[in-house]
């Protein structure tokens, strides 16, 4: 716990202003790994949704979202002598993204990324995993703690129809009901048997495991000097979705998912640090992380 006195006014040292959310750092992450991409999701009208729009554009993601009289969603985010952060999220616009204003004609892919949606915007998610089964998209979900508390039952719906699920190991233990010190092979088959075909769960400095229901891997997380853990999740989820796509096997999604994310951790912000595919490979031949994998 890190605590601050009430009342008080604290002098702060350093003060960056980023963008960030688990749609836009994904989008560009997919963007520098040389996907072909585009963002959906709905903004404000304002200068941060202005500033967003202008980002995503300069790293060549597509907008194919929405933009409202709301605000767009601000986080403040409080660093810590470990390193490790505290986000004080507001939401507002992002909670807005409604079926009937999407532009059916842009939805071409050969995959959908879902970051965490609440509200309204949860419910156009709902339709558009039924679009993407429909249209042979497939479909990678990486949700939320607010959604995960949920529980498995109420976000059937799109884990049903789920390739790829990835959570940390908090989020699974909350989504299936069962505590974050329970084995991890009872929490990957917990997540398999809720629906995707590939279950990941993160475990930020320990590594990251992931199980296809035959056959689990693990994959260590190894020292790096870090500055600021925001976005590493996004970063860790979106590469191994990227080498997922690319034809990699789980083994090697994995190895270049965590050299993104320890990327990203040594920067401050989410998308400073993301890699090209080029150099996350590059990474991975001169520095090769250990995967280990066993049979269920």
């Amino acid at each position: 716990m890190i605590c601050y006195q009430s009342g008080s006014k604290i002098l702060i040292n350093d003060l960056q202003f980023l963008t960030g959310g688990g749609g836009t750092n994904t989008a560009v992450s997919f963007a520098r790994l040389g996907l072909k991409t585009a963002y959906l999701g709905h903004l404000g009208d304002d200068e941060n949704g202005h500033k967003v729009l202008r980002e995503l554009k300069r790293e060549k993601v597509g907008f194919i979202g929405t933009v409202g009289k709301e605000q767009t969603n601000y986080s403040i985010i409080l660093d810590s002598i470990e390193h490790d952060r505290t986000i004080l999220a507001y939401k507002e616009a992002s909670d807005n993204l409604r079926w009937a204003d999407i532009p059916k004609g842009k939805l071409k892919a050969e995959w959908f990324y879902i970051s965490s949606m609440m509200g309204e915007s949860y419910r156009t998610v709902e339709r558009l995993v039924q679009y993407a089964r429909q249209a042979g998209i497939r479909v990678a979900f990486n949700p939320s703690e607010y959604q995960a508390k949920q529980g498995a039952k109420k976000l059937q719906p799109v884990l049903s129809r789920t390739d790829v699920l990835v959570l940390n190991r908090e989020e699974a233990a909350l989504l299936l009901g069962m505590r974050p010190e329970d084995d991890i092979k009872a929490l990957l088959l917990g997540l398999y048997k809720s629906g995707p075909s590939i279950a990941v769960i993160t475990e930020g400095p320990k590594g990251a495991h992931a199980c296809d229901g035959k056959r689990m891997w693990y994959i260590p997380a190894r020292k790096v000097r870090v500055l600021e853990s925001t976005g590493a999740g996004d970063s860790f989820a979106s590469a191994f979705v990227a080498g997922i796509i690319k034809g990699h096997g789980i083994g090697d999604a994995l190895k270049l998912a965590i050299t993104n994310a320890e990327s990203v951790v040594q920067a401050y912000g989410a998308k400073p640090g993301l890699l090209s595919m080029a150099e996350a490979r590059r990474l991975v031949r001169s520095r090769p992380p250990r995967v280990v994998e066993t049979k269920i």
